[in-house]
């Protein structure tokens, strides 16, 4: 960051005087623990939102290249200590926040649009989904922590999933960026090869839809696969993805529990509720109850886009990459079980509702 005025700790002249009164420290504090971060989280945001529109990027999310903007910079450049702050505040406040806005993109209506069949095949494909790969990450000595992003990702959103899951199971960053960066890798396949199958398996678009919203990882590549097929494919598996995304809530507090009781620490007897699961389904019941202007609706997604992108960046820059490679190619295979898993278990729903 050369363009902040250089002192022996690295702060602007002005807020390092000792005469700055009561206010000096505080200002400091604020300068030097969040700024510089911040505008480095949002300097490789605005990276991501650019290479998104270069040819062959832009099957990718800004999130996704985010991470890896924000991964390149950390281990090639190296990240300035005095952004730790910054970046820290990107990926928690930021990030929980934005899971807070996703609310907006749901209505209780839009659930009950897929039907009950629909709803049944969304839930039980997440558990199941959930289930497998958290068993087969524990028999083929996967880290626990890293296990359940991973099957958070597969069985509900993708990277939103990920990072919200992370919120209470504490993975180390580059699990997280581990974990992103694999759903990423089947959630395109599916959103490219699935189409393709739809024939093949005798799918109507409505059953598509579904096998599409009830499988595929990320919201964009769900967009993506479903309305290759058509109009009613891809209203069909907006719906069932955004019902899995409804399901974030409960999947954070179950979690939650689970990591409560395995504590020794006696401050962790009370049942978890964090407060974005709480702000999160308090802003599903609202946009259900109320009408809410496009205009403002659009804005509103976006905002949670880029806060997530952001979140995401500041992910990337904690990621150190011998880390990852220190993992090896179990965390990988288990993905792509849970990618095979979910596929064919929420098409044999399918097929038989």
């Amino acid at each position: 960051m050369s363009f902040l005025p250089a002192t022996a700790n690295g702060l602007p002249h002005g807020l390092n005087s000792a005469d700055a009164g009561s206010k000096g420290p505080a200002l400091t504090s604020i300068w030097a623990g969040a700024v510089p971060g911040i505008v480095l989280v949002a300097m490789i945001t605005c990276v991501a939102y650019s290479a998104r529109n270069l040819s062959g990027l832009t099957l990718f999310s800004p999130m996704i290249l985010a991470v890896v903007a924000g991964m390149v910079y950390s281990n090639v450049l190296g990240t300035p200590a005095h952004a730790k702050g910054g970046i820290a505040f990107a990926q928690r406040r930021l990030l929980r926040f934005a899971i807070v806005l996703l609310g907006f993109q749901l209505t209780l209506g839009q659930v009950a649009g897929i039907g009950l069949g629909g709803v049944g095949i969304v839930a039980a494909t997440l558990g199941a989904t959930f289930l497998f790969t958290v068993t087969l990450g524990r028999l083929i000595g996967v880290d626990a922590k890293l296990a359940q992003l991973i099957a958070a990702g597969t069985s509900i959103c993708g990277a939103s999933a990920i990072v919200a899951t992370n919120i209470v199971t504490d993975a180390r960053d580059e699990d997280v960026t581990y974990a992103v960066a694999a759903i990423t890798l089947f959630g395109t396949v599916a959103m490219l090869g699935f189409p393709l199958l739809a024939p093949l398996f005798g799918l109507d678009q409505h059953a598509f839809g579904l096998w599409a919203g009830a499988s595929i990882h990320e919201v964009a590549q769900v967009i993506g696969a479903g309305f290759q097929s058509g109009m009613l494919a891809g209203e069909t598996a907006t719906v069932a993805k955004l019902t899995r995304v409804a399901m974030l809530a409960p999947m954070v507090i179950a979690l939650g529990l689970m990591a409560r009781r395995g504590s020794t620490d006696a401050s962790a007897a009370k049942p978890p509720l964090p407060w974005f699961v709480v702000a999160f389904v308090a802003v599903v019941a609202l946009n259900s109850l109320v009408t809410v202007p496009t205009q403002v609706h659009s804005a509103v997604a976006l905002s949670a886009q880029i806060m997530l992108t952001m979140g995401l960046a500041a992910m990337g820059l904690q990621a150190d990459i011998s880390e990852l490679r220190s993992r090896g190619l179990r965390p990988l295979l288990l993905a792509f079980s849970a990618f095979v898993f979910i596929a064919g278990f929420s098409l044999s729903l399918v097929k038989l509702v």
